[in-house]
């Protein structure tokens, strides 16, 4: 039988992670030692208290039961941590959990957008910013994220022929993959921005615990008036080394939240009570993990960045987030073949930039994922291979 797949399907190509772990597998195959610094699935452990809370109530046969709802004690850590951590209150009706900030951004523009809608998205950028809206039918526009700006949105040049048909922007700081915070008057600019032109921003905010040299991952609802014209997703996947449990929060304009509950009640169970203790065992829990663990980070950052630097590759320090983001070495100027080329000389893995956008080609993308001793050994490999040339 010729079964017609919907033409959305179009849009979808092999994920280049998918294709940089066949290449990884093949390489390991053949004997060799391979540095993967491609995907940015943390390394450490969950913290003890928080695996203890996830078995002591998996332990529970009433805890296998459908959810359905948010515990209350789960709704009070969320509340507990956004005030102690960023000085914001929120009200109950201001959160809900989704399974991980990914499925929340897949699915939050089907509540807000009819098909024709705008949704703005940033280039470079993570892909589901765009796949989520797209999936909902919305016209996805990409903003321009440059060097030469800092990678902010220079909100003052866009049209306003687009911004009267936008229905929501996506903004994201630290932002993966480019590896760059945002000031305060950056936010103290776009939230009054976005209240003129009608515009809901999403702010995916899964990195503010990984945040470099001194500076302080914030939380845009800190902003004054932005619980009327933004939601935040907050994560514990970074922070807490929660990846595989999926568990985050959109937190903020509490008639968003009401109707992506609405919308979530009618493909969603709840998320199974074990993660949810679990998850309230990090929110309430000490801090100091994940102090330590940015800390950890930091040094794989100086290893990585100063290392290459040293060899001859001149690349920025990551500000944020467990990535670090480079402009190729000259001659090169192609990043898929540069990265393919990397792989086989040095043995070191990473991302293309032209994975995350148009503006990501002649960039490559280094998860920060290996001990530093481990990220030196990648460093020696590289310069072994004659690929940078000083």
């Amino acid at each position: 039988m010729g079964i017609q797949f919907a033409d959305r399907m179009k849009e979808f190509e092999e994920g280049i992670f998918q294709v940089l772990n066949e290449k990884k597998d093949a390489a390991q195959r053949q004997g060799r030692k391979i540095y993967n610094l491609s995907v940015g699935t943390p390394d450490f452990p969950p913290a003890a208290h928080v695996v203890d809370a996830v078995v002591e109530a998996a332990k529970k046969p009433e805890n296998y039961k459908y959810a359905l709802v948010d515990l209350p004690e789960l709704i009070e850590a969320v509340q507990h941590r956004y005030e102690e951590r960023y000085g914001v209150l929120l009200g109950k009706d201001e959160i809900m959990s989704v399974y991980g900030s990914q499925e929340g951004i897949a699915h939050i523009c089907l509540c807000l957008c009819d098909p024709g809608d705008v949704v703005l998205v940033p280039n470079p950028g993570y892909p589901i910013f765009g796949i989520g809206p797209s999936l909902a039918g919305a016209e996805v526009v990409t903003y321009d994220l440059t060097e030469e700006n800092h990678y902010l949105p220079v909100l003052e040049s866009m049209e306003e022929s687009l911004l009267k048909r936008t229905k929501c922007m996506v903004v994201s700081y630290p932002l993966n993959p480019v590896c760059k915070t945002a000031p305060d008057d950056f936010y103290e600019r776009l939230i009054p921005w976005a209240a003129e032109h009608e515009i809901l921003i999403i702010h995916d905010n899964a990195y503010s615990d990984i945040i470099y040299d001194g500076r302080v991952g914030k939380s845009i609802l800190r902003i004054p008036g932005a619980k009327e014209t933004a939601v935040e997703f907050y994560s514990l996947s970074k922070s807490y080394n929660y990846t595989g449990a999926r568990v985050s929060f959109l937190t903020g304009n509490k008639e968003v939240v009401a109707h992506f509950k609405k919308l979530r009640s009618q493909i969603d169970y709840g998320t199974y009570l074990p993660v949810q203790y679990g998850a309230v065992a990090a929110l309430t829990g000490s801090d100091q993990m994940v102090r330590d663990q940015c800390a950890e980070y930091q040094k794989r950052r100086d290893a990585l960045c100063g290392g290459l630097r040293k060899i001859g590759w001149q690349m920025e320090d990551s500000e944020g987030t467990m990535f670090a983001w480079a402009k190729l070495p000259k001659p090169y100027t192609d990043d898929v073949a540069f990265v393919m080329e990397l792989v086989e000389r040095s043995g070191v893995l990473c991302t293309p930039g032209s994975s995350f956008g148009t503006l990501g080609k002649g960039y490559v993308r280094f998860a920060l994922t290996l001990p530093v001793e481990v990220i030196q050994e990648a460093v020696d490999a590289i310069s072994c291979s004659g690929m940078i040339r000083v």
